[in-house]
């Protein structure tokens, strides 16, 4: 027998494209709603992008994400650019809460992830499933991009790390691109467009970029996890819409988004 239609709409908006039913019945009036305003690494862009529909939808909280690179991050803040949220790497967040910029109470780690490799859609599949051949690709490639360190970008100081270790560093830098605007153009996507036949980057920022694949993760003990925090900031405008956002993305379904973009859910 047919469902009355009502069954039908309770049945849809169990999915996953209507997170927290719970909370929408909560939801705040029009004028309450507030706009979030996020200082943010590309690492989260992605999964903040997928969610925000959703998070708006069950409480009329708009999102708007301002990307920057970690070695921007630290110093907006402290010059004072008006935001709710910062998001990035332990040390800048940590840096923050110990200059009273983010209180330690509103800090939570959002997301791990891992480094990994970017090579062009439908391009060969090099071998880099141990660290002896990780090495003999990086050599054989003709060209490779990643983070420039100076940026502050995680994946760009880890790679020339593990560059020192595998004692190549001297001719793969001759090969190089350093990306430095990775907040606006990820290394993913220079790749994508036949610029770089290697990419290196955090895992989040490659799976989201058309025209590039995953080739894998960097092998054995060469990966390094990159652990994402959130905070509040003290001058936050929105602050309790900020708070709301947080309990969102502690969600089950918040967290099927991040794993979907390659990360680990943090706590």
């Amino acid at each position: 027998m047919k469902l009355p239609r009502y069954r039908r709409l309770l049945h849809f908006s169990r999915t996953v494209v209507t997170i927290g039913f719970a909370v929408a019945m909560a939801a705040p009036t029009a004028s309450d709603a507030a706009e979030i305003r996020i200082l943010t690494t590309r690492a989260m862009n992605h999964v903040l992008t997928e969610l925000a529909g959703a998070f708006q939808r069950t409480s009329e909280h708009k999102i708007t994400l301002i990307l920057a690179p970690p070695n921007e991050i630290k110093n907006r803040i402290v010059n004072g650019e008006i935001v709710d949220v910062v998001m990035s790497g332990s040390n800048a967040i940590n840096d923050l809460v110990e200059e009273g910029k983010v209180a330690s109470a509103d800090r939570l780690i959002l997301a791990r992830v891992g480094m990994g490799v970017a090579v062009r859609a439908r391009a060969a599949k090099p071998d880099i499933s141990s660290v002896e051949a990780f090495r003999r690709t990086l050599l054989a490639a003709k060209s490779i991009v990643y983070t420039d360190p100076a940026t502050g970008g995680a994946s760009g100081i880890h790679f020339e790390k593990v560059l020192d270790r595998l004692g190549i560093a001297k001719e793969i830098k001759a090969k190089s691109i350093l990306n430095a605007q990775p907040a606006t153009t990820p290394s993913a996507e220079i790749v994508a467009r036949g610029d770089a036949e290697l990419g290196i980057q955090l895992i989040s920022e490659i799976v989201s970029v058309p025209g590039a694949e995953l080739l894998g993760a960097l092998p054995g003990d060469l990966q390094a996890m990159n652990v994402i925090f959130a905070g509040v900031v003290t001058t936050a405008r929105e602050a309790d819409a900020a708070r709301r956002l947080f309990s969102f993305l502690r969600s089950p379904d918040a967290a099927n988004v991040i794993k979907a973009a390659g990360m680990e859910p943090g706590s």
